[in-house]
């Protein structure tokens, strides 16, 4: 096989978050075709053809995009640099841009427009920075109503049919949260997910009659099944369950049918419920993920966003009648790479303490030798690596590397208990799980012990610095992306709204702080052997820039290797084309330079 240059890996675009028109005739979606995410729209129905074309022309990214109710305008958001205090603008069907929150020092989360489309629901920490509060906004006086629910992370989820109340949302940790009914006339909040124990309440749609609410969730269960609440008695009813999450849960307009994914160990399945009959459905789609499911108008397609390995981003349609699925966008096509992209294999290796941890392993399609092997750790923890396209990890791969994504203890799609093994003081239990998966690879993927590599982002940011200081015997090459490198400096310098959450997680400094300090990469710098690259955005809200430079500064007084780059423009992802071939370009070099083929 001919290898071929990381530029062509790099310039794959995306295309992702697909929304009918309220007529039906097209589909707006974000597409990263111009290097910069932004709006982008195509025709669909009978005899449609022709490209996507662009409709917003912003200098900075586009995050999400939103129908109003019967209008052909949009919401849609937009930080600056990567700095995720996101910003509500209206998007007219004729081009026009409208600033709607206009306070850039703070966050705003959409909630839905109303059932006559004049007034949006929106969540800022505008009042103060370590709490959200719900606000509605009328968008033709853009009038601003402060709607005080208390000190605490609330959000609109969605107004209710007849536009009097509003369906909002306690965040009482990553893992837990509880649905309420806020009615505008009185300013009451009644909760109607009343729980004991940890459980999350999602994707909420309500019955034709009004009287019930569909959601996903998982109260009392290891696992997300379909629920049926009804709103008057509060009584919770079970409709689907099974030994997977269930995801992104999507109905119809005539209130008849439902739509989700199975979360099959990271691959989706996709589910269609007809309500009336109680009958299931499944389509075929290649082995990856599905996501943001929403049906046409008329009730004759589903739209969603397909991604997997080998079929990077793009919008696909399902016809209900037949069953059969279409790419309706190519934006992620490259010829240069067909029959290049790597499938992974799904993997699982016995960890210390006997658990099972599922992985995926991908391996050159042309090998005999010894493989060089990158541990690419994800973020979260509460994530999951899964099945999708992954530019430096599919050059590697063209390049003669074996990768391995582990889902270790703490991450989310193998049922609650799973995700809480390493809580608080179980932390280094994860970082544990790498080192038996690289023994387990050592053994039965013909691995090379010499030229073991470990890269990760975020959270997967301090288990790479975490592997390196305290088992540093193991590894050639390290890539840090945003971690951090010590959770006493993390929890002191994250945004205030995510400090009690990430508690819940890791722990606070007073009450686990000494355990920090035995743990923390930061303490242990003079352990590491290996050469390491650390990348960051200097806007990061999430993971301070600090939590990098520390790391640096402590490395460079003792002239170990280490290379470092930041990025003036990004935040805690690397979003701008230009800054991701630069990044891409040099996690590359710095791996083919330590344990490529040649090193």
């Amino acid at each position: 096989m001919t290898a071929v240059g990381i530029e062509p890996y790099l310039h794959v675009r995306f295309a992702e978050n697909p929304a009918y028109d309220p007529i039906g005739h097209r589909i707006s979606f974000i597409a990263d075709y111009s290097g910069l995410p932004q709006v982008w729209e195509i025709n669909v129905g009978e005899g449609s053809e022709g490209w996507p074309v662009q409709t917003s022309f912003t200098k900075e990214r586009i995050t999400f995009i939103s129908y109003l109710n019967g209008k052909s305008n949009l919401i849609i958001g937009m930080d600056v640099g990567g700095n995720e205090n996101q910003q509500l603008y209206l998007l007219k069907e004729e081009g026009e841009l409208v600033g709607l929150t206009n306070s850039p020092k703070h966050i705003h989360r959409y909630g839905g427009s109303s059932p006559d489309g004049k007034w949006i629901a929106w969540s800022s920490n505008r009042r103060n920075p370590a709490f959200f509060d719900i606000y509605i906004q009328n968008l033709e006086s853009l009038e601003i109503r402060h709607l005080n629910t208390g000190d605490g992370v609330y959000s609109a989820v969605k107004w209710f049919p007849d536009g009097k109340s509003i369906l909002v949302q306690k965040i009482n940790s990553p893992l837990d949260n509880d649905l309420g009914i806020f009615e505008l006339a009185t300013g009451s909040l009644n909760w109607i997910t009343d729980h004991t124990g940890e459980a999350g309440f999602k994707d909420p749609h309500f019955s034709k009659d009004g009287d019930h609410i569909y959601l996903l969730s998982n109260k009392d269960k290891e696992f997300y099944g379909l629920a049926l609440i009804n709103i008057k008695t509060k009584h919770l009813d079970w409709l689907e369950l099974g030994n997977w999450d269930f995801e992104d849960l999507a109905m119809n307009s005539d209130k008849n049918l439902l739509a989700f994914s199975i979360n099959e160990g990271g691959i989706s399945k996709g589910v269609l419920l007809d309500i009336n009959r109680s009958t299931l459905y499944t389509w075929k789609t290649p082995i990856g993920v599905i996501s943001n499911l929403k049906f046409s108008p008329d009730s004759h397609k589903l739209a969603y966003q397909f991604k997997g390995a080998a079929y990077p981003s793009d919008i696909w349609e399902l016809d209900l009648k037949t069953i059969q699925a279409e790419r309706l966008t190519y934006v992620s096509r490259s010829p240069v790479l067909e029959n290049k992209l790597v499938e992974p294999e799904l993997i699982s290796f016995r960890s210390f303490d006997n658990l099972e941890v599922p992985a995926f392993y991908s391996r050159p399609k042309e090998s005999t030798d010894k493989l060089p092997v990158v541990i690419y750790i994800h973020g979260g923890p509460e994530s999951q690596a899964r099945a999708v396209y992954n530019p430096v990890q599919q050059y590697l791969l063209n390049q003669g590397y074996a990768v391995c994504s582990p889902n270790i203890r703490g991450s989310l799609g193998y049922g609650k208990k799973y995700t809480h093994l390493d809580d608080v003081q179980k932390r280094m239990d994860a970082v544990k799980d790498i080192i038996f998966l690289v023994e387990w690879l050592k053994t039965n993927r013909n691995v090379d012990p010499k030229k073991i590599a470990i890269m990760g982002g975020s959270y997967g940011g301090f288990m790479v610095l975490a592997a390196i200081s305290h088992y540093p015997y193991l590894w050639s090459a390290a890539i840090d992306i945003v971690g951090m490198s010590s959770l006493r400096t993390f929890l002191q310098t994250t945004s205030r709204w995510r400090k009690k959450h990430r508690e819940s997680e890791y722990g606070t400094i007073e009450r686990d702080g000494e355990f920090f300090d035995r743990i923390d990469p930061l303490n242990f710098s003079d352990r590491i052997t290996s050469p390491l690259l650390i990348i960051h955005g200097k806007g990061d809200p999430r993971v301070h820039i600090k939590e990098s430079e520390q790391m640096v500064d402590k490395l460079k007084k003792r002239n170990h290797l280490v290379d470092f780059i930041s990025f003036e423009d990004e935040g805690h992802s690397i979003v701008k084309q230009k800054n991701k071939i630069t990044a891409y370009k040099e996690m590359v070099k710095f791996l083919d330079r330590y344990i490529g083929n040649g090193s």
